[in-house]
């Protein structure tokens, strides 16, 4: 099963070829860029450190909230 997180760009490098993404919760990591032409604020699909596509911001942030979700019925 392969699985695609979304997040928001915080920073691109010089080269736009990396960017600095937020996953919320103070998670923050880099990801390749190439495959598409985001902007900073935009929210992405990551796959393997690939980000492959730019989302809505709606739907990133529903998505998210189902994550959150599904963490916490984990926990209990």
């Amino acid at each position: 099963m392969c699985l695609a997180i979304p997040g928001k760009i915080i920073e691109i490098d010089k080269n736009k070829e990396h960017a600095t993404i937020e996953y919320g919760e103070g998670i923050i990591r880099k990801a390749n860029v190439t495959l598409i032409n985001p902007k900073i604020g935009d929210y992405v699909l990551v796959h393997a450190g690939f980000a492959i596509e730019v989302l809505d911001e709606k739907e990133a942030k529903e998505t998210l909230k189902l994550f959150k979700e599904m963490l916490s019925m984990e926990e209990t």
